[in-house]
């Protein structure tokens, strides 16, 4: 398995902890659990962006920004895309 060099939580500097609370607040409700925590309780594939906060938020908000109830598409459109997508790049996520 590859091993990134990730920042805990707990060690997190202001700019970081601002770009993880900000793209987990984009998030649906039901993504408020991660599905491979840290140690910490964060998201694992979060933590491996934890050492560019800049890329991290701009990575993960985007797809909570495409999750967004606002948008024309119901949660089940949303989530049978992202599903397709996940399986057709053999992501299990």
């Amino acid at each position: 398995m590859t091993w990134i060099r990730t920042i805990p939580l707990s060690e997190a500097d202001e700019k970081l902890r601002r770009a993880m609370e900000a793209q987990r607040a984009l998030y649906p409700i039901e993504y408020a659990s991660p599905v491979q925590p840290t140690t910490d309780g964060t998201s694992g594939i979060v933590a491996s962006h934890s050492l560019i906060p800049d890329a991290l938020y701009h990575a993960f908000s985007t797809f909570g920004v495409l999750m967004s109830d606002e948008l024309p598409l119901t949660r089940r459109q949303h989530e049978m895309i992202t599903t397709m997508v996940s399986v057709t790049n053999r992501c299990r996520y």
